[in-house]
């Protein structure tokens, strides 16, 4: 089981965005940004190509859902998605406000703001969830 599954399951505490029956949102706790929001399907697939295509057609939906609920939540000037997966052996995408492009760039990450602050991140996101 994949941290990530053991955070839908309840068994990892996490900062979530947004969530449905097949689909999950948190934020990322070695965050690019303020807000940079992890994306993922409840079901445990390694790599995001392997999804069938109705699962992989709903995640993107989900994810622009949260895209504009991140973009009324946090000022930038659009939201930007990477696909990497190498990090944790279950399908994600990430979601990151951009200011500027520099703004995408993985080896730069932020330190990752207080619990408090995260936290009021993820209630700012979820409350402009649709």
């Amino acid at each position: 089981m994949t941290v990530f599954s053991k955070i839908v399951a309840g068994e990892i505490p996490s900062y979530k965005v947004a969530e449905d029956d097949r689909y999950h949102a948190f934020l990322d706790i070695n965050p690019l940004r303020k807000g940079h929001t992890l994306v993922i399907p409840k079901q445990e697939t390694d790599y995001i190509f392997d999804l069938d295509d109705e699962t992989i057609a709903g995640l993107q939906i989900f994810a622009k859902r949260v895209a504009k609920a991140i973009k009324a939540a946090i000022p930038c000037r659009k939201v930007g998605q990477a696909v990497l997966g190498l990090e944790v052996p279950h399908a994600h995408i990430h979601l990151v406000p951009l200011t500027t492009e520099g703004d995408m760039d993985f080896s730069h990450k932020i330190d990752a703001p207080e619990p408090a602050e995260m936290q009021r991140i993820a209630d700012e996101i979820a409350k402009n969830f649709e």
